[in-house]
């Protein structure tokens, strides 16, 4: 878990939130900046209804940092960072985060109940996403990431 804000993650990986309470109270987790945030949150968002047949996602970006929560049901996210390295990520409980930093392509399959939450460092920017598989490798080539 993160300790403060002057650490600073390069590679996609799960973040581990606290989770307080119990089976018969329920729980809590806590997403804090300058705690367990890598960045300073400017945009929240969250996807639902997703059907569970279809892969999204298909992207990187430029600039944009990202924590992602399944907050309900399973999300798995196949990724590939600017280095080539491709790993699975599985969230499937809601008290972990998927780290994802610029550079990170992802494609990403839903269970039917899933329900993603983002908390990404910038507002929305056309401009920041690299929407197409080989304009991400010549972007990686071009920038030496």
């Amino acid at each position: 878990m993160l300790k403060d804000s002057s650490i600073i993650i390069k590679a996609p990986s799960i973040i581990e939130f606290p989770s307080i309470g119990s089976s018969h109270e329920g729980y809590i987790s806590v997403a804090e900046v300058e705690k367990n945030i890598p960045f300073q949150v400017k945009r929240v968002y969250w996807t639902y209804y997703t059907p569970q047949n279809i892969i999204r996602g298909y992207h990187a970006h430029k600039e944009l940092q990202q924590v992602i929560f399944a907050v309900s049901g399973k999300i798995i996210f196949n990724v590939e960072d600017a280095q080539h390295n491709k790993t699975q990520f599985v969230l499937d409980q809601p008290h972990l985060g998927l780290y994802l930093p610029p550079f990170s392509w992802r494609e990403i399959q839903f269970s039917h109940n899933a329900v993603l939450m983002c908390l990404a460092s910038e507002v929305y920017n056309e401009e920041d996403y690299i929407r197409n598989y080989e304009d991400f490798i010549n972007e990686i080539r071009k920038g030496q990431i």
